[in-house]
């Protein structure tokens, strides 16, 4: 069993107010949730209304699989909010 782990901080060009935020970070949640068995979370910045941490979190049987993973999560997060990510930081533990 393996299980990765991906911290990824945003900016969210343009929001204006928590709710647009919320807006942005609900579709990256809902889409990625519906294509992938992941768990999805924000975990920091909660109250910042241009600023975001989502951490997500994926149990594979294989390393390549997740990094299979991430790279498809890493593409539509930057589909959906184009320049928006300002770190990606990926953990395996096995």
């Amino acid at each position: 069993m393996v299980v990765g782990i991906i911290r990824v901080e945003l900016l969210i060009h343009g929001s204006s107010s928590l709710k647009e935020k919320r807006a942005v970070l609900r579709k990256i949640k809902d889409r990625t949730r519906a294509r992938h068995n992941i768990s999805v979370a924000e975990v920091e910045f909660q109250d910042l209304r241009q600023r975001a941490v989502l951490g997500f979190a994926a149990v594979s049987h294989s390393e390549s699989d997740l990094q299979r993973l991430f790279n498809t999560l890493r593409n539509e997060v930057e589909g959906i909010l184009p320049g928006g990510i300002l770190d990606w930081q990926e953990e395996v533990l096995q």
